[in-house]
C-alpha cells in the first residue's frame, strides 16, 4: 500500500520533525507510520472526492522507537528489560517504582536538544504525547489503549514546558513495563518478539474557549459495525462514537457517562429512540484541558455551555433542546446557553453538515485500499476535521447465529437476554463467577471494591481457561466510580470465555453499549464474547436463586479472600449439578441468548 500512495519525496519535510539518537535504526511505530500512510492515501485520492482532500492532520513530531533503549542505557537502566518474563503479580507490583524510576531519570542531551526544538515549533498549543510501538496496531494485534497517552498544557516558560514534556515522554515510556501489554503479548503469542516503543508529540486540535481548549467534539469510526443493536444495521454500516471536547471519553468505558452512538450508513436507527432514553444516554460532561491550571480536566456540559456556549465552536450542532416530551434543534441566532436546557445529540452535525458523509468517505476509501476493516480516531476544531490515528479493527471469526430452543424446562435456565446480543455458542462451561450485585453495592470499605477486582484477577489465572463466564453489576473495566463497575483491567479477564453485565431497574446505571472502546476491543481480539443482561425486563428469565444458593469455591480457591464470599460467588458446575455443564447459545437474527444447564457433549 505505501509503495502505492507514497513517494520519496514525501519523506523531506516530514524527517525534520523526526527525533532520533546517534547511530539510530529506530523505526517510527505502528501508531505514527499508521497516520502517516493514512494520511498520504486520502490526500492522494481522485481530486473528484472533495470530503478527502478536506481531511488534516495534526502538526506532529516523533521520537524513533529506539529512543527508548537509548534513553534506558543512558540511565543504566537495561536491567528493566527483563520484566516482561517475570510473574504477573510481581510486574504489577513492580510498575508504580519503574514510573517513578523512569520519571526520575534524565532524557540524553541529543533528544532533549531536539525536543527544545520542537516546543518551538509547537509555540504554546496543548501537546498530547502517545505511545507508538513496533508491535502496536497492527492486524490482530492493535495494542489498543495498552500504553499510555498524556496530555500537557504546554503553558508557562521554555523550561517549564520542556520539563513536562520529558516527564510525559519519561511515563509513556514507561508504559512499555506495565501488566496489561505484557499479559496481552503473552495471550497473542508475542512475548518473545521484540518490543519499542517510539513516541508522536501531537498539537491537541482544538481551541480556545475561556480558560479551556478542546476541540468541538471528537471520536472514533469504524467501517464495520461488530456489534449491531438493530437487525436492520448491516455490518458495513459502521459505528460512529462521539462525545464533545476530547476524544478520551469515547474510547474509555465510563462509569458515569455515555457517548452517542451511530451508524453512519442507517443514521436513523438510533440505540436510544424515547426522549428519556436520549437525555439519560447523552454526553452529560467534557474532558478538555485548562490552561489556567495547567490541567486535564472534566467539567459538566450545563456548566460548560452556560458559561462559554457562545464562543464554543459548533454549539448549535452539538445540543438540542428538550421541550416536554420530544427535542428541538436551537435557533441558530440568539442562543442563550444560559436559558435553555441543553442536551448533547449532535442532531445538528448529523442533519445539517456534510461530517457523516465525510466519515463515510474516509472509511470506505481507506478500507477499500487496505483490504481489511479500519478503524480511525479524529477530532474537530469547528472548521477543519482532523485524523489522529488509523489501524486495522479488531474482529473475530465470525460465528454463525446458535439454533434457540423452546422446549427447555424452567429449571434448567440460568437466564435468557434479548438485548445486543452476538452470535455464536459456549458449549461447555464449568464455572460461573458470580458478583451479587445488591452485596457490590452494599461495600462500604473502598479497599473492598478494590479487592473484588483483585479477586477477579486472580480467578482469572486459576479457573480453566475459556471454561469460566463472569457475571456481574455495572460496567467492568470503566474509567470513575468503581462503585459502579468492577475495578479490572486486560489482565484481570483475559481468559475468561464471557462477560456479563447485569443491570437491575432499580440501580442507577446500566450497561454501556461499549461498542468501540479498547476495552470492547480487547473482548473482541480475545474472543471473548460480551452480553449486557436486563434481568427485570419482561420475558427475561434470571434465575438468581441458583447463582446464591449454590455452594461458593471462593474460600478454597482464595482463602485470603472469604470475608468477600458474600459477594463474589464461584460455581463449579460440574460439582454441584452430578455433572452439568452451562451451554450459552446466541442468535443475532432472532436477538435470543439462552444459558442452560445441560449434559456434557
Amino acid at each position: 500500500v505505501a509503495k502505492q500512495f507514497i513517494k520519496i519525496d514525501d519523506f523531506t519535510n516530514f524527517m525534520r520533525q523526526v527525533i532520533f539518537p546517534a547511530g539510530s535504526h529506530g523505526k517510527l511505530g505502528g501508531k505514527s507510520s499508521g497516520l502517516f500512510l493514512a494520511s498520504q492515501v486520502l490526500q492522494r485520492d481522485d481530486p473528484k472526492e472533495p470530503l478527502l482532500r478536506r481531511v488534516r492532520t495534526p502538526r506532529t513530531w516523533y521520537l524513533t522507537s529506539d529512543s527508548i533503549f537509548h534513553f534506558m542505557s543512558y540511565n543504566d537502566l537495561e536491567d528493566i528489560i527483563e520484566q516482561k518474563y517475570r510473574d504477573l503479580n510481581q510486574v504489577r507490583q513492580e510498575y508504580p517504582f519503574i514510573i517513578q524510576l523512569f520519571k526520575n531519570s534524565p532524557l540524553p542531551p541529543d533528544v532533549l536538544c531536539d525536543l527544545s526544538l520542537a516546543l518551538d515549533d509547537f509555540k504554546n498549543i496543548p501537546l498530547i504525547v502517545r505511545s507508538s510501538s513496533l508491535l502496536e496496531d497492527r492486524t490482530g494485534a492493535v495494542f489498543a489503549g495498552k500504553y499510555k497517552s498524556l496530555f500537557i498544557a504546554n503553558q508557562g516558560t521554555k523550561e517549564e514546558r520542556l520539563a513536562a514534556l520529558v516527564d510525559a515522554i519519561n511515563e509513556v515510556f514507561a508504559s512499555l513495563f506495565s501488566p496489561d501489554p505484557i499479559e496481552y503479548r503473552i495471550e497473542h503469542g508475542l512475548i518473545d518478539s521484540h518490543e519499542e516503543l517510539g513516541i508522536l508529540i501531537q498539537e491537541v486540535v482544538g481551541t480556545r474557549v475561556g480558560d479551556y481548549y478542546l476541540p468541538s467534539f471528537a471520536g472514533v469510526a469504524f467501517s464495520h459495525n461488530n456489534f449491531r443493536w438493530s437487525s436492520r444495521i448491516k455490518r458495513e454500516d459502521g459505528l460512529i462514537r462521539l462525545v464533545p471536547g476530547l476524544g478520551t471519553r469515547a474510547v474509555d468505558r465510563l462509569t458515569d457517562d455515555y457517548p452517542v452512538l451511530i451508524a453512519p450508513g442507517q443514521p436513523g436507527l438510533r440505540v436510544n429512540s424515547a426522549a428519556d432514553e436520549i437525555l439519560r444516554y447523552s454526553p452529560k460532561k467534557i474532558d478538555l484541558i485548562n490552561l489556567k491550571t495547567r490541567r486535564f480536566e472534566t467539567v459538566g456540559v450545563q456548566e460548560f455551555l452556560s458559561t462559554h456556549g457562545g464562543d464554543f465552536p459548533l454549539a448549535n450542532h452539538l445540543v438540542s433542546i428538550l421541550e416536554g416530551d420530544h427535542f428541538r434543534e436551537p435557533f441558530p441566532l440568539g442562543t442563550g446557553f444560559d436559558r435553555d436546557d441543553y442536551v448533547v445529540t449532535f442532531e445538528g452535525l448529523f442533519k445539517r453538515s456534510d461530517f457523516l458523509e465525510q466519515i463515510t468517505a474516509i472509511l470506505t476509501r481507506l478500507e477499500q485500499v487496505y483490504q481489511h476493516p479500519i478503524d480511525i480516531e479524529f477530532a474537530h476544531d469547528g472548521t477543519d476535521f482532523y485524523l489522529l490515528q488509523c489501524r486495522a479493527q479488531s474482529s473475530r471469526v465470525e460465528s454463525p447465529p446458535a439454533v434457540i430452543p423452546t422446549d427447555v424446562p424452567e429449571d434448567q435456565i440460568i437466564f435468557s437476554a434479548d438485548r445486543f446480543v452476538s452470535n455464536g455458542g459456549l458449549p461447555e462451561i464449568t464455572h460461573i463467577v458470580y458478583v451479587d450485585p445488591r452485596r457490590y453495592a452494599g461495600l462500604k470499605d473502598h479497599q473492598d471494591f478494590l479487592n473484588v477486582g483483585r479477586i477477579i484477577g486472580q480467578l482469572n489465572r486459576v479457573l480453566p481457561k475459556r471454561k469460566f463466564v463472569l457475571m456481574g453489576p455495572g460496567r467492568w473495566g470503566s474509567r470513575g466510580d468503581i462503585r459502579l463497575g468492577v475495578n479490572v483491567g486486560y489482565s484481570d479477564i483475559s481468559n475468561t470465555a464471557m462477560l456479563i453485565e447485569i443491570a437491575r431497574q432499580q440501580d442507577d446505571y446500566a450497561p454501556e453499549p461499549s461498542f468501540g472502546t479498547h476495552f470492547f476491543q480487547d473482548l473482541v481480539e480475545a474472543s471473548i464474547h460480551y452480553l449486557p443482561l436486563y434481568p427485570d425486563a419482561p420475558e427475561i428469565h434470571f434465575n438468581e436463586e441458583f447463582l446464591l444458593s449454590q455452594p461458593n469455591s471462593l474460600s478454597e480457591l482464595l482463602p485470603e479472600y472469604r470475608d468477600l464470599a458474600g459477594v463474589v460467588r464461584v460455581l463449579n458446575l460440574p460439582a454441584i449439578t452430578h455433572g452439568l455443564i452451562l451451554q450459552i447459545l446466541m442468535n443475532t437474527e432472532t436477538e435470543q441468548a439462552l444459558a442452560i444447564l445441560t449434559e456434557p457433549s
